[in-house]
């Protein structure tokens, strides 16, 4: 019998949400002081939890769909005078690709993963801004979109359907000093949330994730009186309008960071 990656029991509980920006200790990547002191805290940490317990899964389609859950932060420890970039990014967990077992519910291993979709950044739209805007209100991702469309040219996350990902969140100190790509290791810091994984998928394969987004997702109650049994799919889960234009590269300020960030692991 092959394995199962997770079922819909009962799992780990993730008791800390608050995460520190992590110092390697060599010399080509200790963080700059700006970064240094960076906390980062998960909204709706207990919400993530229910979904991961029953193993989260996130529609793609190929107009891009938002996130629900979205990803929202509550950052501390910046400098409020320094400029910072916000952005995040999804990376594979494994290298394999899953299907549904719904007999037992739970998620079979099905082979080997697809090749990689484009690799992509999304950067918040109020990048870049001071550290005290930060600091002082929720940061929330809820404009970013996920779409299985390879030739997306909208600025989605290209994802590969059936495949596990883990989104990161990366702060960027915009260092102001010419010689700034010297140490664009040390001026960024790069923060995972375990309990923010989820599985891609065109429709949802687990009733149980169907029910928990309709009874916890506020623009999905007209769904509420619709058996869950004949529901695969739900509307866009967030009210905001428009595309996820905060996909850019910005590479005529930061070259050297979103090289620095897409080669981190």
């Amino acid at each position: 019998m092959r394995p199962t990656l997770f079922s819909t029991g009962p799992q780990q509980s993730y008791e800390l949400s608050l995460h520190r920006c992590a110092d390697g200790g060599s010399l080509s990547s200790v963080k700059a002081p700006q970064v240094s002191g960076v906390k980062v805290q998960l909204e709706t940490h207990a919400l993530w939890q229910q979904f991961d317990q029953l193993g989260t899964e996130m529609i793609v389609t190929k107009a891009g769909r938002r996130m629900f859950p979205a990803f929202q932060v509550q950052i501390s420890g910046m400098y409020p005078a320094a400029e910072y970039v916000l952005l995040m990014d999804f990376v594979p967990v494994d290298d394999k690709r899953y299907r549904y077992a719904f007999h037992s519910s739970s998620w079979l291993v099905a082979g080997r993963a697809d090749v990689i979709a484009p690799s992509r950044m999304h950067f918040h739209p109020d990048s870049p801004a001071c550290g005290a805007q930060w600091m002082k209100q929720t940061v929330s991702f809820d404009t970013l979109k996920l779409t299985n469309n390879l030739l997306d040219d909208n600025g989605h996350m290209i994802l590969n359907s059936m495949h596990r990902y883990q989104p990161r969140f990366h702060v960027v100190y915009v260092d102001p000093s010419p010689d700034s790509q010297l140490n664009a290791h040390g001026n960024f810091c790069t923060f995972s949330f375990p309990e923010t994984r989820f599985m891609a998928v065109t429709a949802y394969q687990n009733h149980r994730i169907t029910q928990l987004k309709i009874a916890s997702n506020p623009f999905a109650k007209g769904f509420r009186s619709t058996d869950p049994q004949d529901l695969r799919s739900e509307p866009d889960e967030s009210p905001v309008s428009g595309s996820s234009s905060g996909t850019v590269t910005f590479s005529h300020i930061y070259q050297s960071y979103n090289y620095s960030v897409m080669k981190l692991d």
